[in-house]
């Protein structure tokens, strides 16, 4: 445990030096924000039905958290350390190292991810009351199912990346496939549009991917547009798709030191 909290500590503090690429990542994101905002809002008034059951401020919550949650989570570009280590043979020093090549990185990338969350994410939800109003809700619960279902999110949104990086063991050249995975999994995961607005067949399948874990599941919780046995059956849902992925990491990792060593690696 101590091994664990030294290495999410060590991912705080690497994330904290890049303190100019919070400031222009948070500009970024209000920016988006406000489009994001306008758009939606544009259509929400525009509707003559329902909206999947959005109001504006639910929908004013889902733009600016989500776009809070942006600099945490993997999506748009989901490049990993590993990915790089592999492609220059560096991997073969991680799998003598005392911490697994999955525990190792992962809990890195948690330090990081929850980093991003006080110079981007906080700000930005600062910036997006300020604009459309108060949006967040009340009461406690919302906030600690929220922190968990985070967490939970950064987590997952890693393996995901993390496993395509692992392909880098059989193909040659991985940046395609980065390409189409940032691609598939921004779309589902309900950054453009929330998953409930996809038309039924979509969100059947979204629903069978952890994409929508990643981003729609935490903003919905913390949001406090599911409450109650809803918002623990989205954390069920993201532990679920959460210990899938770390099982599957884990295959692809054995997997690919057997084809490591059998190249002569």
């Amino acid at each position: 445990m101590v091994g664990t909290w030294q290495l999410v500590r060590a991912g705080f503090r690497q994330q904290s030096q890049y303190r100019l690429a919070m400031v222009a990542g948070l500009a970024t994101n209000c920016v988006f924000g406000f489009i994001r905002a306008s758009v939606l809002l544009a259509a929400l008034d525009a509707s003559t039905g329902a909206f999947a059951g959005y109001t504006r401020e639910s929908l004013a919550a889902y733009v600016w958290i989500s776009q809070a949650l942006l600099g945490a989570v993997l999506l748009m570009v989901p490049t990993t350390a590993v990915g790089e280590r592999i492609k220059t043979g560096d991997i073969a020093v991680d799998f003598l190292r005392p911490v697994s090549l999955l525990a190792g990185h992962l809990w890195m990338a948690l330090g990081r991810g929850l980093f991003t969350l006080l110079p981007r994410g906080v700000p930005a939800v600062v910036v997006g009351t300020l604009t459309v109003g108060w949006f967040l809700p009340g009461g406690v619960a919302p906030y600690l199912l929220g922190a968990v279902s985070v967490v939970l999110a950064v987590a997952g949104s890693y393996l995901g990346a993390h496993c395509v990086a692992l392909a880098g063991f059989w193909l040659v050249e991985t940046r395609g496939l980065n390409a189409l995975y940032g691609i598939v999994a921004t779309f589902l995961a309900g950054l453009f549009v929330p998953v409930d607005l996809f038309p039924g067949w979509l969100r059947g399948l979204a629903a069978l991917t952890p994409f929508p874990t990643f981003l729609q599941y935490p903003v919905d919780v913390l949001s406090g547009r599911v409450v109650g046995l809803d918002a623990w059956s989205h954390l069920a849902t993201q532990a679920g798709w959460l210990l899938g992925m770390l099982l599957l990491a884990q295959l692809l990792a054995t997997l690919g030191r057997r084809h490591l060593e059998v190249q002569g690696g």
